[in-house]
């Protein structure tokens, strides 16, 4: 075969046979969950955390004598029924839970947290501790991070309940699978503004002499990252040996008239130099 010959079926071989349009190896560090990228992160668990910090905001605030959760809710269409929308769930006689993130998630993490409770009274016969639910949902979002063919999940929780010796807790997952205990934490799109406040009233939450104070920072909170439409926030208290109260639209429009005659009180008395 001649020389021009040659050339000419090499040029035809890559006419009929082109090159496949590939990503390079350096850019597809983000397609799996189990790759890191070349400067040391998992891109799907930043995908994840980044979905939490751009949903609802919850607060969760935790007393001497009860749990405060928070929650921000979209709006729901008339025709919802509205037991349906809330984002507070019940694991156990003593553990409630709220989320920022996926919803759909969520609820999976909540079923699962709810057969392990149910697990541990089974074997044990006595109720886990609120750190033992908070480890079990690390332990099992962490799982999701280093297992191809899946991803993480999308979802911070706020855990609080009370251990058998009646001391309270409050926890926080998210979606790397790391969990942090706290007094008073924040998570979700207004978790910055939200935590600024509760940092500045960081003694006065310390102090709290009762359950109604405690509610009233908490709504205050949600007040800083949305509306003060109370059809927006969804507020769980959960005490000692009682069971879970939601806490009712009325309720909470009382508590938010409370606190705009306390802030035209401040107003007033600050105007005319009494403070």
């Amino acid at each position: 075969m001649c020389r021009r010959s040659l050339i000419y079926n090499i040029i035809l071989s890559k006419k009929q046979y082109p090159k496949c349009s590939m990503k390079p190896m350096s850019k597809k560090f983000d397609e799996a969950v189990n790759i890191y990228s070349p400067n040391g992160h998992l891109m799907q668990v930043e995908y994840a955390e980044a979905a939490v910090r751009k949903a609802s905001t919850v607060v969760g605030l935790c007393t001497q004598e009860c749990i405060i959760l928070g929650a921000e809710k979209r709006a729901i269409d008339v025709l919802q029924i509205q037991r349906t929308s809330y984002k507070i769930k019940k694991i156990d006689e003593h553990i409630a839970m709220t989320f920022a993130g996926l919803t759909a998630d969520a609820r999976i993490l909540a079923n699962r947290a709810q057969m392990e409770a149910q697990s541990h009274r089974l074997n044990f016969n006595s109720p886990a501790r609120v750190e033992h639910i908070a480890r079990f949902l690390a332990k099992l979002k962490q799982n999701y991070t280093q297992c191809f063919g899946r991803r993480p999940f999308g979802v911070a929780c706020l855990v609080g309940g009370f251990d058998c010796d009646g001391k309270p807790h409050l926890f926080q997952t998210d979606p790397s699978g790391i969990y942090h205990e706290w007094m008073a934490n924040t998570t979700g799109r207004m978790a910055q503004t939200v935590n600024e406040y509760l940092t500045k009233n960081l003694s006065a939450i310390s102090t709290i002499p009762d359950t109604l104070s405690a509610m009233k920072h908490v709504v205050r909170a949600l007040q800083t990252a949305t509306s003060s439409d109370v059809s927006f926030f969804d507020i769980a208290v959960l005490k000692y040996k009682q069971p879970i109260e939601i806490v009712s639209m009325d309720k909470i429009k009382y508590l938010t008239d409370l606190i705009k005659q306390e802030t035209v009180g401040y107003t007033t008395r600050r105007h005319f130099g009494f403070i």
